[in-house]
This record gives structure tokens, sequence and C-alpha cells, in this order.
């Protein structure tokens, strides 16, 4: 369970001695152009600071960068003060592969650097897995990347790229976290290791919305199913990022500091997975 008391500018340490907010905003298939820079926008309007994740697959580093700039000379905030994540879209044999598509990254967004950066997925093999970690810490050394992990890796995964001793050990394991998907070997896993767990799809994709666990604690806290769903992710511990593109939506699923879930509820919560995959599921590949 996480700590009691917390906000939505907290952070949660991280192993490399970094922090990261603990609660941002999900843009997985959100559209390029204006639907992904109003959707930023709105969040930072609306004090979210952290998650604000881009990727090279989803088309939407240049106007997630374009909108934290504009807020940024709007406004006067610090850059030290929204943190911006994006994704290795392909993984390659050769390490020096992450350094170029770190510059890519950096110049389509607009930034100089970026607070968190991840291999998108486990695709090929041990050997491929090991040189885009290489590729990650040269990035990490170099100063244009603050922190670096993984998405979608499962244990065996986390337990090969380890086992070869790397210069580091991922910050973040973004991954399909939410009741009815608890995947709770690799949380077992990423908290031994000190590996921060985020939850990538924390909404269920709306799918769960209408289960009476869900809704039975919704009415009980007087919140909506999802913000109950939002609240499960922070009270496990992980980074949330939900996704929205609607303003009143985007500050509705900010509204989750006011209460928090009992350990038996989160733990009844916890016992409804079903391995409910809501996208992809990609921990189990060589």
């Amino acid at each position: 369970m996480a700590e009691d008391k917390y906000t939505i500018t907290s952070k949660v340490p991280l192993n490399d001695g970094n922090g990261y907010y603990r609660f941002g905003l999900g843009v997985y298939v959100t559209e390029p152009g204006a639907e992904t820079y109003n959707a930023v926008t709105y969040a930072l309007e609306y004090s979210y600071a952290g998650g604000l994740p881009g990727a090279e697959w989803y088309e939407n580093e240049a106007d997630c960068g374009r909108a934290i700039n504009d807020f940024i000379a709007r406004t006067g905030t610090p850059r030290s003060e929204i943190q911006f994540t994006t994704k290795l879209m392909h993984n390659r044999t050769d390490p020096a592969w992450v350094e170029r598509c770190v510059e890519v990254s950096l110049q389509k967004a607009g930034l100089d650097y970026i607070d968190l950066y991840l291999i998108h997925d486990p695709n090929g093999g041990p050997d491929v897995r090991a040189a885009m970690w290489e590729g990650c810490c040269r990035v990490k050394d170099s100063g244009k990347v603050r922190s670096i992990g993984v998405s979608n890796f499962g244990v065996k995964h986390l337990e090969n790229l380890l086992a070869r001793k790397p210069k580091y050990v991922p910050a973040v394991n973004q991954i399909d976290l939410h009741p009815f998907m608890t995947h709770n070997d690799i949380v077992e896993y990423c908290e031994k290791q000190g590996i921060v767990l985020e939850a990538w799809a924390p909404l269920v994709r709306g799918m769960r919305f209408k289960h009476p666990a869900i809704v039975e604690l919704a009415e009980k806290y007087g919140k909506s199913p999802a913000q109950i769903l939002i609240r499960y992710g922070l009270d496990r511990g992980f980074i949330v990022i939900p996704k929205s593109t609607q303003r009143a939506r985007i500050e509705d699923n900010g509204r989750v500091f006011d209460f928090k879930l009992s350990a038996e509820e989160v733990e009844r919560l916890t016992s409804l997975d079903e391995h409910l995959v809501t996208d992809w599921d990609v921990v189990e590949v060589e």
C-alpha cells in the first residue's frame, strides 16, 4: 500500500535518485495535432505535471512538446516542474540506435531533455533488449534523458536484462495494470528490484465501469467508477496515467486526492483479476 496522503503533484522516488509524479495524463491513441495539444494543455492547466507521455509510435511527440512549451511561455512555469515521457518505437541491435531516436524525439518535441524514456516493448529477444538498454544507459549518461525504464516487460525479460549486470536498473516498468489485470508476478518482482510500476490503462478502457464491486465503491465514496479505478492504482503505489481528451473528464480524473481506499478494499479489488487484455499483451514474448 502507498502512503496515506499525497496530492496531484506528489512524486514517487525512483531508484536513480529522481522523483516522478504519481499522476499524469495518458495520450495513447490520441490523435496527433489539435486533439493531443488540447488534451495536454487541459491537463497542465489543471495541475497535471507528470507523465504527459508521447511516443514515436503515437506520432504525437511534437504536439506534446508544443503544448508544454506554450504552457511554459504563457505561465512562467519552470520546465523542471513538468515531466515528459516518450518511448523507443523499434528495437534494433545497435545501442547507437537509441541515441539517434532520442535526438529525433527531442527535435520533434522541441525540448532539451526527456524526463523518462522507455523501451516500448520487449520484442527482439534478450540480445536486442540488452543492446537497447545499453543505449538507454548512454542517453541517461549524456543528460539528454533524466530517467530510463521499460514498458510491457514481463518477469523473464527483466530477469534476463538484469542478469547481464547493466549500468542501471530500469527505474520504471509501464504495463497494463488495473483490478482486472493485476500482473501480480510482475508487480512483486519489480517491487523487490526497486522498479516503480506505471499503469498505462488504469481505466480498463471503460470496460468494467459497471462491475458491481466498482459501482459499490463509487456509491460509497460519492465518486465515479473512473475515479475508483484511478485511486486503486494510486493506493497500490503505482504511477497512474488515465487517458482522456475532454477537459471535463481530465479534471474529474484529477479529483481523486480527497479520499483513500482501505487496505481491505484494495485487496478485494485485486482479487478481481481475470487477465483482461485491454489492448495487447506482450509480456510473454521471447
